[in-house]
């Protein structure tokens, strides 16, 4: 599963890859109770690395699934 966190004022975005068995629907709430009390959000990826973004500076998330279809250069 893929995560991609836009951040305020930064034309990047975080992509963070979890296991492709995470249950989107927990991620959503994972995050929804993130921002509604503040603070900071992170996700662990299948890594084991940790991300951390200031829940103020969160411009959106996008939760969708891996695809192995990405397309790379111009169409």
């Amino acid at each position: 599963m893929d995560i991609r966190i836009g951040v305020q004022q930064t034309p990047k975005e975080i992509e963070v890859i979890l296991d492709d068995d995470t249950d989107s629907d927990s991620v959503r709430k994972h995050v929804e109770k993130a921002l509604d009390s503040g603070g900071t959000l992170w996700f662990t990826d299948r890594r084991g690395r940790s991300y951390g973004i200031p829940t103020e500076k969160v411009a959106y998330v996008e939760i969708g699934t891996s695809s192995g279809n990405r397309r790379i250069g111009f169409a």
